[in-house]
């Protein structure tokens, strides 16, 4: 996980070269954004070639034609357009409850980054006000569901170009306002599209990878948070080190689990919580045992899925593309998400899996028959419940997550009069992804919480010593959440455990106070 690039950066498009860092940079903390001198003159080369198909009168796709199973109609110079602000009307069928500002922000991003890759036809003055929305704070309302994923977010996206025609919604200094007002305010005048602007600007994977993008990172943090968790609840329950002893793990050489044995044995070395060479046990039950032969492959996938993302990134996946060296333009399917439907049904998987083994963790943390502790990790229960509650919730959440888990990819549903006749849902994937990785980020806070509990109820915690990394995590957790004594709102330490986990501040704790070798 890398350390997200300085406010007062400036991330430069060039439709080549954007990282998942600068993405979140952008999205996620409102770094600027400008545009290439080498991304102009490709643009400028493509605008210039679709200029003359128009003048032309060229029998073009999306140009001087309509779109779908309308590519058969001629479309007028006069209409030029008409077709385009209609498109962008009729297109904008979102519903549902708004994206998330962050993940708005990245999809202006994205998409502003495909067009300076210089193959869409658009004007550099219609891309510059992209950026222009970017870093004046404009925020396009754009509703949640829509897309099917296959001839791009052609619905999201029309939303998001409906602010730049004057229309729809945005919010703009945290007010929720029209179009024409957020552009008013922000100095910046509407745009009236030229032909295939219209299509440049909707035809393409922007939602869904936007949110896969964020998705990914997000993933990487809780990956890394697991991983320390688990140590925290194999020293609480007196686990055995032995199942993380590098001879086993290179007969077995994923990388994935490799890399996680070895985590743990950084993060538990000199602790004295562990079971010593005398324990009566031989060994432990899966969820301690197997931590890193499950954890492992949530990395691994979780590696491929950032992989995809860093591609599409730096993707032309609108349609036509135009090659002006060449003097041609080809229709072909680059607005197909299945890339990144199959990398999202993938990353919901694996980061389910991190959240339902933590859940068996916790579960052996408050179930008196599977410790040495006092049930449900209380010092006087019956009149207390202490964390009994707390394993309902995280096993609701890991329920919830077995339901999103199923893949959104193996559907397709034919749309366009059977034109588009397969699709990829990858929007509904991503969007899944996010939702199991939040409920993912609730479930590792509450082993966090229980954890710690049950190291402070172990017996001669004064005469016992954590282990070099997990020492680093249990402090910060305690320097947030005290140790239950009595029973108290429990809601409350939950958020603030969970806002340790999800932002990485758990992670970059121990790595910065503690750093591995191993990356």
């Amino acid at each position: 996980m890398s350390v997200v690039l300085a406010e007062k950066s400036i991330v430069t498009l060039d439709g080549e070269t954007l990282t998942l860092e600068q993405v979140v940079a952008v999205a996620r903390y409102g770094v600027k954004v400008d545009l290439h001198p080498t991304a102009k003159e490709k643009v400028l080369r493509s605008r210039n070639y679709v200029n003359q198909l128009i003048e032309g009168n060229q029998t073009v796709y999306g140009i001087t034609t309509g779109f779908g199973k309308f590519s058969d109609v001629l479309i007028s110079k006069a209409d030029a357009k008409k077709l385009q602000r209609n498109l962008i009307m009729s297109h904008a069928t979102g519903v549902g409850e708004p994206l998330s500002p962050e993940v708005v922000r990245g999809i202006l991003l994205l998409r502003a980054n495909a067009l300076a890759k210089g193959f869409s036809g658009i004007r550099i003055s219609t891309l510059q006000m992209l950026i222009n929305m970017l870093n004046t704070g404009i925020v396009p309302v754009v509703p949640e569901k829509g897309s099917l994923g296959a001839s791009g977010d052609l619905a999201p996206l029309s939303h998001m170009v409906l602010v730049m025609l004057g229309e729809g919604e945005a919010f703009y200094k945290d007010r929720r306002v029209s179009g024409k007002e957020a552009l008013s305010q922000a100095g910046i005048e509407p745009v009236v599209l030229e032909g295939k602007e219209g299509l440049a600007l909707i035809n393409g994977t922007q939602v869904m990878t936007a949110i896969a993008a964020l998705a990914v990172w997000d993933a990487e943090i809780l990956w890394e948070t697991a991983n320390i968790t688990a140590a925290l609840s194999l020293e609480a329950l007196d686990g055995i080190l032995d199942a993380f002893d590098p001879k086993i793990h290179a007969l077995r050489p994923h990388q994935g689990q490799i890399d996680v044995a070895k985590q743990i044995r950084h993060l538990t070395e000199g602790s004295t919580y562990v079971a010593g060479k005398q324990h009566p046990r031989v060994q432990d039950a899966y969820a301690l045992r197997c931590i890193a032969q499950v954890h492992g492959p949530s990395g691994d996938a979780i590696g491929y899925a950032k992989k995809v993302v860093e591609i599409e990134i730096n993707s032309a996946t609108d349609n036509p593309l135009i090659f002006p060296e060449e003097n041609v333009v080809l229709s072909g399917g680059n607005f197909h998400g299945q890339p990144i439907a199959l990398a999202m049904d993938f990353l919901g998987i694996a980061v389910a899996e991190l959240a339902n083994i933590a859940e068996r963790r916790l579960e052996r943390l408050v179930n008196p028959s599977l410790n040495g502790l006092p049930a449900f990790l209380t010092p006087n229960g019956g009149l207390n419940s202490g964390f009994m509650i707390v394993q309902y919730s995280a096993a609701s959440l890991v329920s919830e997550n077995k339901i999103l888990a199923h893949p959104a990819s193996v559907d397709s549903i034919p749309s366009s009069a059977n034109q588009e006749d397969h699709v990829s849902m990858g929007t509904i994937a991503a969007r899944k992804a996010r939702t199991i990785i939040e409920n993912t980020g609730h479930v590792l806070a509450m082993e966090l919480l229980a954890a710690c509990q049950g190291l402070d109820l172990r017996t001669g915690r004064a005469k016992l010593q954590l282990g070099k990394g997990s020492e680093v995590a249990y402090r910060l957790l305690r320097s947030k959440v005290s140790t239950l004594g009595e029973d108290r709102v429990m809601y409350i330490d939950i958020d603030l455990a969970k806002e340790l986990v999800s932002t990485g501040k758990l992670a970059n704790a121990v790595r910065f106070e503690f750093p591995r070798n191993d990356h």
